[in-house]
């Protein structure tokens, strides 16, 4: 059934061309997740969006239609955001991609749309970028299904301690590692990191080298395992970019 969205709040995660005019362009909306829109005649010169669909700008969005693909209405660019440049443009990629990779269509995540906007408004703001990426991925991964138990040892039951080892058991997670084992002795599927670290994540708090180190490694290969396989273009990219 055709149906009409108006004054939706939302963001551009991907463009690509539909013909020799057109793009479909692949949003986050507030209310209705992620949407493919047709935009048609914005490829033309003198098209009123061709401007508009912007990355990592807040815009208003209408559209209507009941198939697979929406046709857009009218988009409204709603200002109040710098635009992105250098590291925080490839981290705002970064972004995108893991929306478009791990997110079902039309599947709504209010608190999701809310830190989504809320990281680009940090990261174009300057503000320190691995408290922002951190806590987008543990809401991504929480909106998903995927929730991290941070704080309870799984196999005791007994809270983390700051001072131990723990193995984080992927979809499961931390155990206490034997006293003297290394950071092997969790294997490579089953990252291995401090108490500190693991409550540091519980609150956000991200100061500690230690803490930032292992929780950027712990979340790497928790998105990994839930992606199936699927790589990151915009990691591989950042990761060339730091090596020259």
């Amino acid at each position: 059934m055709s149906k009409r969205v108006d004054g939706q709040a939302a963001y551009v995660l991907h463009l690509h061309p539909y013909s020799e005019t057109s793009l479909v362009v692949d949003v986050f909306s507030r209310d209705h997740g992620r949407v493919p829109l047709l935009a048609r005649g914005a490829r033309r010169p003198r098209s009123a969006m061709r401007g508009m669909l912007m990355s990592f700008q807040p815009l208003e969005l209408g559209w209507f239609g009941g198939g697979e693909v929406k046709t857009l209405a009218k988009a409204e660019w709603l200002g109040g955001m710098p635009l992105l440049g250098g590291r925080c443009l490839l981290l705002g990629y970064y972004l995108n991609e893991l929306l478009l990779k791990m997110l079902p269509r039309e599947d709504a995540h209010a608190n999701l749309f809310d830190a989504y906007a809320a990281a680009l408004q940090a990261l174009a703001a300057g503000s320190d970028d691995a408290p922002e990426l951190r806590r987008f991925e543990k809401t991504l991964l929480r909106e998903l299904g995927y929730g991290l138990t941070l704080e309870t040892d799984v196999e005791t039951g007994q809270p983390v301690v700051a001072d131990r080892q723990y193995a984080f058991l992927i979809e499961r997670g931390p155990v206490a590692t034997r006293v003297g084992a290394g950071d092997t002795a969790s294997g490579a599927e089953n990252p291995a990191l401090s108490g500190k670290t693991l409550l540091d994540m519980v609150a956000d708090d991200y100061s500690d080298p230690r803490t930032r180190l292992e929780s950027r490694r712990l979340m790497r290969q928790l998105i990994s395992h839930h992606l199936g396989g699927k790589s990151l273009q915009s990691r591989r990219v950042f990761i060339e970019l730091q090596e020259l």
